[in-house]
């Protein structure tokens, strides 16, 4: 278990960060953190988190903190919030808190030679990922993350320290600028710099920059430059020798040129905890701190995923674990340029690095990469391949030595290295939130992003984790750039936002596309119609219909994208792309010629209404059979062999088959749109989905007033009546039932009228009207019966004898209930007849017969939960817990009432969940 205050609070197990709750229980473990392994009295630990205004109960929300954290860390790895006299521990290792192991890196270079002690400065300021405390609030926090921050300016300066006494100077130039830059008034800053400037033969740059200082600090602060400062102006001006490295130092560089090529670490890394632990297993250390044998590292992922970024970080993390060198090129695989970069090219220049002379070079391309091994040939050297487009440019650079590391980066899956070279693959995600949030903090500042959450929130949600996205925004909001200006900015102009006119690499479109340079024709116009598909991913069957490509071509171009990171392979045989991705293919898209857009978006919307179509059939037989129209030529639907299969494919695509309905009204396509909502019912009613129930019949409404049949427009009236109902809108639900019947007795329909009597019938009882619904499936059943349909007119006899028993009405409720039981078995409806058993199971308790009733109740569940009927089951479950209670069986009132409030929950029945709450406490006065 690792806990992270340098870029936190966060805890890691493994690769997993938990979730430690609020911010204040985040700061009741930064306060332990901090003094891992000693106790800190409670007392204390209410000033670190409420500072001189606690609330009137803290020490019983502190103590409530502290539980939930043991809890939680107990789960996740073991016993270590220990409660122990006067206080509470954090018992954990050192080196498992950052920040006590910084202290301790820090500590022990104060008493190891130059040599190691930076080696252990730099461990030490490895661990920093972002601002201390992020999302800490409070007094303690503040005065905490200054205290910390003026420590890591300690520990940068005293690496440059010791860097300056062996021998180092023009290589510490940028960043002791950029360090001055950020404390002017520092003198050992100040005095670092001019000294580094002189050896790097600036001496001019070096005696300005201490004017500068002087100037600024008698006309502002009224006083010189102390005596140390001093000095070492004097002794530049004198051109003292001792200034500069001795002469063995630089007769030494000279005789062995070490190449440091890696560019600049990314100043506002965050995140990333898992990849650079994953990269760290590449280079896991044998008996006595050697390296390991060669392990090379791809990091795959889309442009501006943050390959390079994870590269430069871990790489300078390591950078002395290498001291013969490290070497870096960009291959420009994907890029401005349209050339990738020739790997003779990028070996003569490692070559060079090396310092060979050119004049030695062999003419033959094989020969010099040949050379390039043999000089590596026993060195501790890190080779970074930035950009990688193809193996063919990697291979040639690939050292010989064991004693070497390399780290490739590329959008391409580079898969004959992984096979033929034992390459070690790395893909990228986008940031988690956390991490998203902390970058965020890193480029505004952590006042910015806690002063409006909201706002950040936002932001994260409409990036989507994607780091160039995050840094791209963060340029946006300038300094006194409200955050949620930005946010709506973003929110409206979407890609047009992260877009450049001049610089290609701060564009997020130009950095996508330069993954569609080595596609065929025949993938970009994949790519450019997955990004105007419907639903959130696809499968391949769907991709097969919506390119009009046969499945196996469909799946070739699928893996192409794959391979150019620009879709991902997700289980269930499913392909997605990130919302920008996606964003960014959809303008591609326009490109195409209309009729091919519009042949595609077609053809996706008739398979999905097609299979979903038959999915329909094989949950319900008996359904009123309604065709949609022919598919486009072409399409057939996904071959689904029984309900089973059905009911698991409509869970699968059911976001899909939501986002189809709402593309087909746009698209106006009317009748496919009006048939989703139809052939969706059965799987919504079955599974509880009231709302998305009610949300395609909406749909299906807007749809139905462009289309000729009357009895499109009567159906949907009651059916999004009943949607209304059951979501305890019943004044809207009567409104469409009421009209639904005025257009069925319009049309003379005495079908659709009993349809509708029947629904009136619920949505009245579902206020608790009983009498009044009663009636209405009286009429019902009058209809029905006159009209030779007995399977509904059994519907109408259980709804009947449903409400005259909840009416009281018993003698009434049991025979409507016994002759719709007869009607239901004669159709061999084994639904209907669980529904009717349910109703004489609540006949049975109300009159006393409990046993009968737990019973009844017993047979209709396990036919509900045989064919799927998740929301019956849930109802059903409800019922059932009263006869357990009235029999004074407890336990399995519990049991059932349990397994009830949860699938309430799922299905979003708030008000049956609170109610089966209440009938649980009761049990349990």
């Amino acid at each position: 278990m690792e806990f992270v205050l340098l870029g936190g609070p966060a805890a890691l197990v493994g690769d997993r960060m938990l979730d430690l709750g609020p911010a204040r229980q985040r700061c009741v473990l930064a306060a332990l953190a901090v003094d891992a392994g000693r106790v800190v009295s409670v007392d204390r630990l209410i000033d670190r988190v409420w500072g001189g205004n606690p609330p009137l109960r803290a020490r019983a929300t502190l103590l409530n903190y502290l539980s939930r954290l043991r809890l939680l860390l107990a789960d996740a790895g073991g016993e270590v919030v220990v409660r122990r006299p006067g206080g509470y521990s954090l018992q954990v290792e050192r080196s498992a808190v950052d920040v006590v192991h910084f202290h301790d890196l820090c500590d022990r270079a104060r008493a190891v030679d130059d040599e190691q002690a930076a080696v252990l400065l730099r461990q030490a300021l490895e661990l920093w990922r972002g601002e201390a405390l992020t999302g800490v609030d409070g007094e303690w926090a503040e005065a905490e993350r200054d205290r910390l921050y003026r420590r890591r300016l300690e520990a940068e300066c005293d690496l440059t320290d010791v860097l300056l006494r062996l021998g180092h100077g023009e290589d510490l130039v940028a960043a002791l600028a950029a360090r001055a830059a950020d404390w002017p008034w520092d003198e050992r800053v100040a005095g670092q710099l001019v000294l580094a400037l002189h050896r790097a033969g600036r001496t001019a740059d070096a005696l300005a920059h201490h004017r500068r200082l002087r100037d600024r600090m008698v006309e502002q602060l009224g006083t010189e430059p102390g005596a140390a400062l001093r000095d070492l102006h004097q002794r530049v001006l004198e051109a003292d020798p001792a200034l500069l490295p001795s002469p063995a130092v630089i007769r030494a560089a000279a005789e062995a040129p070490v190449p440091r090529q890696l560019p600049a670490s990314p100043r506002w890394f965050t995140g990333r905890g898992a990849e650079l632990a994953r990269l760290d297993e590449a280079l896991a250390a044998e008996p006595g701190g050697a390296p390991a044998a060669v392990v090379i590292s791809a990091i795959g992922g889309a442009g501006g995923i943050g390959k390079t970024w994870l590269a430069l970080a871990w790489a300078h993390r390591h950078a002395e674990q290498f001291p013969d060198g490290q070497l870096f090129v960009d291959l420009r695989g994907f890029g401005p340029a349209d050339e990738p970069m020739a790997p003779g090219t990028a070996v003569r220049g490692f070559l060079s690095a090396l310092q060979v002379d050119p004049g030695r070079l062999p003419s033959d391309p094989d020969a010099q990469a040949a050379l390039y091994r043999s000089l590596l040939s026993g060195r501790r050297m890190l080779i970074v391949l930035d950009n990688a487009a193809t193996p063919d440019q990697v291979v040639p650079l690939l050292p010989g030595s064991s004693s070497c590391t390399v780290l490739i980066t590329g959008r391409t899956r580079l898969a004959s290295l992984i096979d033929r070279h034992g390459v070690r693959q790395l893909n990228l995600d986008v940031l988690s939130r956390t991490e998203s949030r902390a970058l965020l903090a890193t480029r505004l500042g952590a006042g910015r992003v806690a002063a409006e959450p909201g706002a950040v929130d936002e932001l994260v949600d409409l990036c989507g984790g994607y780091p160039l996205a995050l840094s791209i925004t963060a340029r946006h909001a300038g300094p006194g750039v409200p955050l949620a200006e930005v946010a709506a900015e973003l929110r409206e102009f979407g890609l047009e936002l992260l877009d450049h006119d001049t610089d290609p690499t701060a564009s997020l479109l130009a950095v996508l596309s330069w993954s569609l340079r080595r596609l065929t024709d025949e993938h970009r116009t994949v790519f450019g119609l997955l990004g105007i598909a419907p639903g959130p991913d696809a499968t391949t069957p769907a991709v097969a219909a919506l390119t009009g490509l046969s499945p196996a071509r469909a799946r070739r171009a699928l893996s192409a994208l794959e391979d150019a990171a620009l879709v991902e392979r997700r289980a269930g045989g499913r392909w997605a792309m990130h919302d920008l991705v996606r964003a960014y293919a959809a303008t591609t898209a326009r490109d195409l010629l209309d009729g091919v857009r519009e042949a595609a978006l077609r053809r996706v919307l008739d398979f999905h209404l097609h299979t979903a179509h038959a999915a329909d059939r094989l949950l319900d037989l008996r359904r009123q059979l309604l065709e949609p129209g022919p598919p486009a030529p072409g399409v057939s639907p996904h071959p689904l062999p029984d309900a089973v299969t059905a009911l698991a494919w409509l869970e699968a695509e059911h976001a899909t088959l939501l986002a189809t309905q709402r593309a087909a009204l746009a698209l106006g396509h009317h009748d496919v749109a009006w048939h989703l909502a139809w052939v969706l019912d059965t799987f919504h009613h079955r599974q509880g989905y009231k709302r998305d129930a009610h949300t395609t019949w909406q749909v299906a409404l807007e749809a139905a007033a462009h289309l000729p049949d009357p009895g499109t427009r009567i159906r949907t009236h009651r059916h999004l009546g009943f949607a209304c109902s059951r979501l305890g809108r019943y004044e809207t639900a009567v409104e469409h039932l009421d009209q639904a019947l005025v257009l069925a007795v319009h049309q003379h329909d005495l079908t659709q009228q009993a349809h509708t009597q029947l629904a009136l019938a619920l949505a009245w009882g579902a206020r608790e009207h009983d009498s009044r619904a009663q009636d209405h499936a009286q009429r019902a059943h009058d209809l029905y019966h006159a009209l030779g349909q007995p399977a509904w007119d059994a519907e109408a006899l259980n709804t009947a004898g449903w409400y005259a028993a909840r009416a009281g009405d018993f003698d009434a409720a049991r025979e409507h209930c016994h002759a719709a039981l007869v009607l239901h078995r004669q159709n061999d409806n084994s639904a209907g007849e669980a529904q009717t058993l349910d109703s004489l199971g609540l006949i049975a308790h109300r009159t006393g017969n409990h046993r009968d009733s737990v019973e009844l109740y017993r047979r209709a569940l396990a036919v509900y939960r045989e064919h799927g009927y998740a929301y019956q089951v849930a109802t059903t479950l409800d019922h059932s817990g009263h006869p357990h209670a009235a029999l004074g069986q407890h336990d399995q009132a519990r049991e059932v009432w349990r397994e009830a409030l949860r699938l309430h929950r799922e299905q979003g029945r708030d008000e049956d969940a609170a109610r089966v709450r209440r009938q649980l406490d009761d049990l349990d006065p």
